[in-house]
C-alpha cells in the first residue's frame, strides 16, 4: 500500500548490502532535492514495521536533502525469507545501457548530472559515431565498459587517434566491425601481443 508518511517514521535497514558514497551519494542528494516528485514513482518498498526493503539510500539522501515527508509501498504479509531476497534483488543490476541511444537522444551534460557514471568517459571520445554498434543483436560483436584513470582514457584516446593515422589501421581486417574506435583498439592489442612474443 502506498502513501507518504513523516520521514521518521521509516527505519533504515541495519542490513542494507549496497551503499552509494561520496560524490554519488552527493548526486543522489542533488537529484531528490530537485525533483523530490520523483519519489512517488519510486516509494522506499518497507515492512509493516517500516523497516526498509529497498530504497535506504534514497531514504538517506532524502533526509540529507531536508525531505520532512517521504513516499513508501508497505510490502504487507511477506515472509522473511522474502524480505531478504527482496533487499538482494531490488539491488541487483540487471540491465545494461544502450550507449547508442544515450549518444544519440540524450543531452550528456543532464546525463553526468544524473547520475550516468560511465557518460563522461564516453563522452569525451571523438564523436558518439564511434559507439555504435551494427543494427541489430548481430553476432559476433560484444560491447565491453571499462573503468579507467582519467590518465589511462588520455593514453588509450590518443593511442586510438594515432594508430588511426597508419596504413596498418587503413589495410586492417575489421571482421565486418563498424566502430573505428574498437578497430582501433584491437589493432593496438594485436600489436602489442605480436611484440610480446
Amino acid at each position: 500500500m502506498k502513501q507518504k508518511v513523516k520521514i521518521s517514521k521509516v527505519k533504515n535497514n541495519p542490513n542494507n548490502p549496497r551503499l552509494i558514497k561520496d560524490e554519488k551519494f552527493k548526486k543522489l542528494v542533488a537529484s531528490i532535492s530537485s525533483f523530490p516528485e520523483m519519489l512517488e514513482k519510486r516509494p522506499i518498498v518497507v515492512d509493516e514495521d517500516f523497516m526498509v526493503l529497498g530504497g535506504n539510500m534514497r531514504l538517506k539522501a532524502s533526509t540529507e536533502a531536508g525531505l520532512k515527508e517521504v513516499w513508501i509501498d508497505v510490502a504487507e504479509g511477506w515472509t522473511e525469507k522474502q524480505k531478504a531476497e527482496f533487499i538482494i534483488k531490488d539491488n541487483v543490476g540487471f540491465g545494461d545501457w544502450d550507449w547508442d541511444s544515450l549518444a544519440n537522444e540524450w543531452n550528456s551534460a543532464e546525463l553526468e548530472e544524473w547520475g550516468v557514471d560511465s557518460w563522461k568517459n564516453i563522452d569525451d571520445m571523438e564523436t558518439s559515431d564511434d559507439f555504435s554498434l551494427p543494427d541489430g543483436d548481430k553476432e559476433p560483436f560484444q560491447q565491453q565498459t571499462y573503468t579507467l584513470a582519467d590518465a589511462q582514457a588520455v593514453d588509450i584516446k590518443n593511442a586510438i587517434s594515432d594508430i588511426k593515422t597508419t596504413d596498418e589501421y587503413t589495410f586492417m581486417e575489421t571482421y565486418g566491425n563498424e566502430n573505428s574506435n574498437g578497430n582501433a583498439l584491437y589493432l593496438i592489442i594485436t600489436q602489442w601481443a605480436e611484440q610480446r612474443k
